[in-house]
């Protein structure tokens, strides 16, 4: 038996230092004018600097760098690396423009000498002044955001967000209307080249944790004062699912999406964003990003909300929500599940209004099952939600201008879905004549009485005095207050039916879709290194420039994915608008090449 050891491997050092990772090279890349001027035009779309312009007015002395310019290049920063930083974008601006762009943005068409560091940082200097102007314009709570306040005096200074001051309220007004337009300009663009056609007008709405990079309140660890963090107003952001929470702002989106039932293709979009304290204003929020789209010329169909929305008072949400004209569709939380309550002595039935003689077992069906059981319905309870169907009170008449709806008795009508004893011993209706049935013709025999369910009044019934109006009528009418305070859990669908299921899962997991790739590779809403600026004003202004980019990256993709240029456009695809009307400015996104070197 051999002793020797075996060979070791020969050292390969030069192989070893080529498969090294090597640092970047320190040439700087070439922004093409091109990437610069379409943001430039979608910035000047959006309509926000004379609104800007009108809010800061004269100044005196110089002009500075135009807020327009430091805009732009936040945006091409957003687009080239995924970062809302203002040292990337003022790299950028620097270094990376050609003199024609950067001439065209206002800037100086000589770039700053890279050695000369007094140079660099005067330039640098004058770049985040003009931030800086932008964003003390528009907070109604100006301090110095790089200090950390005693917490008594940072809530005086947070209360400028909540209360109603004309002033403050004013300008919480002119930043809600520039994230607005910022969002919706790739939307309205999109809009004017008929790639929205195919949308049916179904949203989807949810809040997402838009964390930031400052350090929640503490207490000083000589005096154990409480002092609060840079972020006045931010906050903990729970979120279902996720054990920990996140220190920040929350971002209420609205999502355009599509249920089974529509089979028309278009970009999936934000159609709008505000950003605010976590858990606050929940419902008020969701409303400020659904009233911009009928400016918008788009249609309204379902609104999809998870249960925190649901939770809402019906001034809130849902009753502004139906006044805009949709339709919503929600989810409840266990103890919400089951009977809710009555009007005009019909049952209230997980948000659908039901005959008071409904079985007990289906009424009660939903009542205390976990959200386990809701997700994956075993086929019991597929069969109860299904039988349910012909006790619901169906809709007669939709809302009229003052939101009262009718809705009719189940066994009124032509064509009733029930036969109920107390209905024709009230109404005098007798037994109708027999007929002749072909056993052969399905609609036959689903017509006949014999194949509908057949209610059971209690042995002896209820005086008729006693009875409720919907016994006593053919159809009540549902006024919005009649429900009070349950009337946040009615909803247009019949919970759990293959109707519902066919729309809210649908839409949920499109507007978890959307959130998922504002937090993807490209751009990543979640990384608060990517929003290092300090303050609730650049915050909002820097994730509605994100959600802008993102939207303009969306319609891009989907433009060539779904319509190539060699492609010709169909008579479904076009939708026609007047040609004063079209916008033609060029699409840019993710598909360009990127940036010579």
């Amino acid at each position: 038996m051999s002793t020797a050891k075996p060979r070791a491997w020969p050292p390969r050092t030069t192989r070893a230092r080529a498969t090294r990772p090597r640092p970047p090279a320190k040439q700087t890349a070439q922004i093409p004018d091109a990437i610069v001027d379409h943001y430039a035009r979608l910035l000047d779309g959006s309509g926000i600097m004379p609104l800007i312009d009108a809010e800061l007015g004269p100044r005196p002395g110089p002009a500075g760098v135009p807020i327009r310019a430091v805009l732009v290049c936040l945006m091409v920063s957003i687009h080239h690396s995924g970062k809302a930083t203002l040292a990337e974008a003022w790299r950028l601006a620097a270094f990376c423009l050609s003199p024609t762009a950067r001439e065209r943005l206002g800037l100086d068409a000589d770039r700053p000498p890279a050695d000369d560091p007094h140079a660099c940082l005067a330039d640098n200097r004058r770049f985040y002044r003009a931030f800086d102007r932008l964003t003390s314009l528009l907070d109604p709570a100006r301090h110095d955001r790089r200090t950390r306040l005693p917490q008594h005096e940072a809530y005086l200074l947070a209360t400028a967000w909540d209360d109603d001051d004309p002033d403050h309220t004013r300008k919480r007004d002119l930043l809600q209307d520039i994230v607005t337009a910022l969002v919706l300009t790739p939307a309205r663009w999109g809009k004017g080249r008929g790639y929205m056609a195919g949308f049916g007008g179904d949203v989807g709405i949810d809040t997402t944790a838009v964390p930031v990079f400052a350090r929640p309140p503490r207490a000083r660890r000589s005096t154990g004062e409480l002092i609060a963090s840079t972020e006045i107003t931010a906050g903990w952001h729970h979120s279902a699912g996720n054990e920990l929470p996140e220190y920040g702002y929350s971002a209420t989106l609205a999502v355009a999406a599509r249920t089974r039932s529509i089979l028309g293709s278009f970009p999936q979009l934000a159609l709008g964003l505000v950003l605010d304290t976590p858990h606050k204003r929940i419902g008020a929020n969701a409303i400020t990003t659904l009233k911009p789209l009928a400016a918008l010329g788009l249609p309204a169909a379902f609104a999809v909300v998870d249960r925190a929305y649901t939770d809402q008072q019906p001034s809130h949400f849902a009753q502004p929500a139906r006044d805009l004209g949709y339709r919503l569709a929600l989810d409840y939380k266990v103890d919400q599940r089951g009977v809710q309550g009555s009007a005009h002595g019909a049952l209230l039935i997980d948000g659908s209004l039901a005959c008071p003689l409904i079985p007990s077992s289906l009424a009660q069906a939903t009542t205390g099952l976990d959200d386990a059981a809701i997700r994956a319905p075993s086929e019991e309870l597929t069969a109860l939600i299904a039988a349910r169907e012909p006790y619901l009170l169906r809709l007669k008449q939709s809302a009229n201008a003052d939101g009262a709806i009718r809705f009719q008795c189940p066994a009124a009508g032509t064509s009733p879905s029930l036969t109920c004893p107390r209905f024709d011993r009230l109404h005098q209706r007798g037994p109708s004549r027999p007929t002749a049935v072909d056993l052969t013709d399905a609609r036959q025999r689903a017509a006949h009485p014999a194949a509908k369910p057949r209610v059971l009044p209690p042995a002896p019934d209820t005086k008729s005095s006693e009875l409720p109006k919907i016994c006593h009528q053919h159809t009540i009418t549902l006024h919005p207050g009649d429900l009070g305070h349950l009337d946040k859990f009615r909803q247009y669908l019949p919970y759990l039916s293959p109707s519902w299921r066919g729309t809210y899962s649908t839409v949920r997991a499109m507007t978890e879709g959307l959130n998922g790739r504002l937090k993807g590779h490209d751009l990543d809403l979640g990384d608060p290194k990517n929003r290092l600026a300090h303050g609730r004003v650049a915050q909002t202004i820097l994730v509605a420039l994100l959600v802008t980019v993102a939207n303009d990256h969306f319609l891009d993709q989907w433009r060539h994915t779904r319509q190539p240029p060699d492609k010709p456009y169909t008579s479904a695809d076009i939708f026609e608008i007047p040609a004063e009307r079209l916008d033609r400015s060029p699409l840019t996104g993710r598909s360009r090449p990127p940036p010579v070197p």
